[in-house]
């Protein structure tokens, strides 16, 4: 298996990273280091099926921008969007902060389990990660999880499982308000200004 030191730009990524630089002056390279970062972390996705950042590809990106390693390491470790050990491939990140907490975050921890995920362990066929997070910005709709780039809101016991059955099966659900919630209007529609909510 590669060590990845020999990581390289894929022809794609390259014309990308030059596009991010570019929003940067000449002396403010460093400012790229969260988007070249991210940049990185998706070509191992498709490169590997693992989204990820070995120390190899931190190293890579740090030097693009003339940035020392130890502070590409240390963003890399603050934000935890960063991957630093290898995850399933599908990435649940179930936030447990006081909104969703209240709102039955436990629920969905259970029926992580239930299918066998475990914090912080990659299950045994490889498909899963299970995080819990701080807060990802979406109260209103809450409880709340993020797998991979998609979030997946107003859960239950019961659609949390078949979210993850779905996912085991190879379909794509759907993102987004599991009970047909639009955006974050309170549950069953708009309350106020309702001749305003339903004008054409």
């Amino acid at each position: 298996m590669s060590d990845f030191s020999d990581f390289q730009w894929t022809a794609a990524n390259a014309a990308k990273a030059e596009e991010i630089l570019g929003r940067y002056p000449s002396s403010r390279e460093a400012s790229a280091i969260m988007p070249l970062l991210w940049l990185a972390q998706y070509q191992m996705r498709e490169q590997t099926g693992i989204a990820w950042l070995p120390l190899p590809v931190i190293e890579f990106v740090a030097a693009q921008i003339g940035m020392p390693k130890i502070r590409a390491l240390e963003v890399a470790s603050f934000y935890t969007m960063y991957n630093l050990q290898p995850v399933g491939r599908f990435h649940v990140q179930v936030c447990g902060t006081t909104p969703c907490m209240l709102r039955g975050s436990d629920d969905i921890l259970r029926a992580c389990a239930d299918k066998g995920l475990r914090k912080g362990e990659i299950t045994n066929d490889g498909a899963f990660t299970l995080t819990e997070v701080e807060c990802l910005g979406v109260c209103a709709n809450a409880p709340m999880c993020q797998v991979n780039d998609d979030t997946y809101e107003d859960l239950t016991y019961d659609s949390m499982t078949r979210i993850l059955d779905a996912l085991l099966a190879g379909e794509a659900p759907a993102p987004g308000s599991q009970i047909g919630r639009q955006a974050s209007c309170p549950e069953g529609g708009p309350t106020t200004l309702t001749a305003m909510a339903h004008a054409g």
